[in-house]
């Protein structure tokens, strides 16, 4: 039988709901590129393995929001952290917890395995980095140096180096067995999200949040190339498995570069938004994203990918596996890592450090891993993927068959559409699986999720609608007998509203189109900006956020502060005197966009102008007259009584859970040099 030729390059493989509220974190496993790790508000982490629409298992145990996650490289352990900053580390072959790591003080933002020592590293918004013994549930080392949250953790090939990436724009890296750190590699111009060691050679890419890619050699210390114009923020790189590029998921794309010299051999448009993850299987490359409860899964053919400085390969006639590297003219330019034949040795304990000392077990945490459980939901795929048959050692679950692409048209076979409308198996396999397919399904109630409910599947290449009524768009009504809204009532509470929402959004938009005039014309004040070559855009935002905080629309404000917000240099001190007030506003506003953007407006001051602002103050008075000086000095000390005054309303929601919680414990922390 003949094999189809696949015609695409990216498609969309499939959409989970994958947790009863938002996702806050996943990670893929990097061996097989098929287990996947979802962590969500709801304090669970659950396993799926990639295109089964069923969850593997569920793991309880944490009591906040799950934040950080990380499979090991064979796939039999997870590590997850919490937003309280607890850490625990399940065992999935055994399917049970395995340690509770309770030290760092604030939220984890970054986790990783050592390749070959039983050993994690942790960072966390508290700026600290801690390589802990899974062991003996012992801290082995903290390593201090970055001033921010630590986003971004990876071992080194070989397993004797640590590299971390941070909000205070830079990159570190740590020598495991001397517990200091080699070298600080500064460049970025804004946080960095991503770092990624090269799998042979001495090199190491980072990625940040000013849309730049920076190549690091590991031997001069030094940096190789940066590539700029990234579309976004880079916040998931990938280096090919023979080493010959790097894949960067960019919004709604995946591109491909080389780095000496730098440049781009590809662009691949996928449409997976923010991709959060990426991994390699059976030369497929596998991205994930999430948005609010959903993830979803996306896959690109990179026998269709130009990897190198030649031609693409053809997919029709290559069919090399990927272990075979794909020709490289050139031979590695650096050294080359000497990964150990058995596990390395523990890193070298410091005298004289409390945290380094192990913790002996306590009866709290004794009881804190009864309460931790892990809850088998699919036993047929959890024993296909960690208990196989005839096996003295697990492998990774590496399939022969790459996933097969949709049909160009769009639509699926008989037999596809029919396993696509069937209902899935009930998860829990303490009780016996009914027959879903004579059992009619209850109706769902969105507003009291079962904590062992069936994550609904939408289907990617599913053409026909997927069964909304109208009262899914509504908040859940509060009915005794849970009665369900029919369509004629449903739409009659919409339309309810809809006259004086579209007299609000009338309003609105006349008011944007008046800011608009303004950015465009000149002052609010009625003096037109002097036509020149190169036009002050400070001073066009200044004066439109003067226009829309006249206007007295906090909509307006907040439409206006997302666009300021994407172009740091529009900053200028006059523009926070301004915004600062309409700051503390958003913070205290009941709609969530408005606080988000809040944050993110008092941030941005906070990196930039903090520093400004606290040296001023501090500096001794000036002798003679200095007129610019002293409107300097007059704006900082506005500047620092408005923040001072965000600051209490700031502490006061640093206590709340979830994402806005982690957000306002940030700035709290940024806030501390006022005191």
């Amino acid at each position: 039988m003949a094999t189809p030729v696949v015609t695409k390059t990216a498609w969309k493989l499939q959409e989970i709901v994958a947790h009863a509220s938002n996702v806050s974190s996943l990670v893929l496993g990097k061996a097989s590129g098929r287990l996947l790790a979802t962590g969500g508000d709801d304090c669970r982490v659950n396993l799926w393995s990639i295109n089964k629409p069923n969850c593997i298992m569920s793991l309880t145990g944490h009591t906040s929001p799950v934040e950080s996650v990380r499979l090991n490289t064979p796939e039999e352990l997870i590590v997850a952290g919490s937003q309280s900053g607890s850490i625990r580390v399940w065992d999935l072959e055994a399917a049970k917890i395995l340690r509770t790591l309770m030290g760092h003080k604030a939220n984890i933002c970054s986790l990783d395995f050592h390749p070959y020592g039983e050993f994690v590293a942790s960072g966390s918004q508290d700026t600290n980095i801690k390589l802990w013994d899974i062991r003996r549930k012992g801290c082995v080392f903290r390593y201090r140096g970055h001033s921010q949250a630590v986003r971004c953790l990876r071992f080194s090939p070989d397993g004797k180096w640590l590299a971390s990436a941070a909000d205070d724009h830079t990159v570190k890296l740590w020598d495991l067995t001397a517990g200091k750190m080699m070298s600080e590699f500064p460049g970025h111009t804004g946080p960095v999200n991503v770092v990624e060691f090269h799998p042979n050679e001495y090199l190491l890419a980072s990625g940040s949040s000013d849309r730049t890619i920076r190549f690091w050699d590991l031997e001069k210390f030094q940096v190789v190339s940066c590539i700029e114009g990234e579309p976004g923020p880079v916040r998931s790189v990938l280096f090919n498995p023979d080493g010959c590029c790097l894949y960067s998921g960019c919004q709604d794309s995946l591109r491909v570069y080389g780095w000496e010299p730098e440049r781009c051999f590809d662009v691949v448009l996928v449409n997976w938004g923010k991709v959060a993850d990426l991994a390699i299987c059976n030369d497929q490359l596998i991205g994930v994203a999430f948005s609010q409860s959903n993830v979803s899964s996306y896959v690109v053919d990179l026998t269709r990918v130009t990897r190198t400085g030649t031609v693409a390969r053809d997919p029709v006639q290559d069919h090399r596996p990927l272990a075979q590297p794909l020709p490289n003219p050139s031979a590695p330019l650096r050294r080359i890592y000497e990964r150990p034949s058995t596990t390395c040795s523990k890193p070298q304990r410091v005298k004289q450090n409390s945290e380094s000392e192990r913790r002996s077990p306590s009866s709290e945490d004794d009881r804190d891993e009864r309460e931790s459980r892990a809850e088998i939901q699919n036993a047929e795929d959890y024993n296909e993927i960690f208990q196989p048959k005839n096996s003295i050692s697990r492998t990774p679950p590496r399939r022969s068959e790459p996933f097969p692409a949709p049909p160009e048209d769009g639509e699926l076979d008989a037999a596809t559409a029919k396993e696509a409308a069937k209902p899935s198996p009930a998860m829990d396999v303490q009780f016996p699986v009914p027959n879903l397919e004579v059992l009619p399904r209850p109706p769902v109630v969105a507003s009291t999720p079962a904590p062992k409910a069936e994550p609904a599947i939408i289907p990617a290449t599913r053409n026909e609608p997927i069964g909304l009524k109208a009262s899914d768009f509504l908040p859940a009504v509060k009915i005794p007998q849970q009665a369900e809204l029919v369509d004629e009532d449903a739409m009659s509470q919409i339309r309810k509203g809809h006259d004086t929402m579209c007299v609000v959004l009338t309003s609105r938009h006349k008011n944007l189109d008046t800011v608009r005039a303004v950015w465009t014309m000149g002052d609010i004040k009625g003096h037109t900006v002097p036509h020149c070559p190169t036009p002050d855009g400070a001073l066009f935002a200044q004066t439109s956020v003067d226009s829309a905080v006249a206007i007295n629309d906090l909509s307006v404000v907040v439409d206006l502060l997302n666009i300021v917000n994407q172009k740091a240099s529009l900053w200028k001190l006059d523009l926070c005197t301004t915004v600062l007030p309409q700051i503390e506003k958003l913070l205290q506003s009941k709609y969530e966009s408005y606080v988000q953007t809040g944050c993110t407006s008092l941030k941005l001051i906070l990196q930039r102008f903090l520093p400004l602002i606290t040296d001023m103050l501090a500096a001794p008075p000036s002798v003679g007259v200095d007129i610019s000086r002293e409107e300097r000095l007059h704006k900082c000390r506005l500047c620092y009584k408005q923040l001072k005054s965000i600051s209490g309303l700031v502490k006061s929601k640093s206590g709340l859970s979830g994402r806005h919680g982690s957000t306002f414990r940030e700035l709290h922390l940024l806030m501390a040099s006022l005191d």
